[in-house]
């Protein structure tokens, strides 16, 4: 199972009602409450973002809200760290290029 059931900073988390949520534009689902980042993981999904320069991939590093390699673009906001962003029902997640979605010029 990919599910991380306790975060270095969250702790453990009562696990949520199944939710869905739209992962460039793929219907997912997740536990509400839990870390986008966790629910992408149990998803399958490892890469959240690419770097503007190189166009590298990244994604959860430290999982604690400090580096920035998780972001995303979450309900049309860029940068959010998913690693500590509470997932809720219908959220619109973005893989992020540099500050936009990707396929966006």
């Amino acid at each position: 199972m990919n599910r991380i059931s306790e975060h270095p900073i969250l702790r453990s988390y009562d696990k949520g009602a199944l939710v869905e949520f739209t992962y460039d534009g793929k219907t997912l689902r997740g536990c509400e409450g839990e870390p986008i980042a966790m629910a992408l993981r149990a998803n399958g999904v490892m890469i959240h973002r690419y770097t503007t320069k190189n166009h590298e991939p990244r994604g959860m590093f430290c999982a604690i809200g400090r580096c920035t390699d998780c972001v995303m673009i979450v309900n049309g906001r860029p940068n959010v760290r998913t690693c500590v962003t509470a997932l809720t029902e219908g959220m619109i997640i973005q893989t992020q290029n540099g500050v936009q979605a990707m396929g966006e010029a």
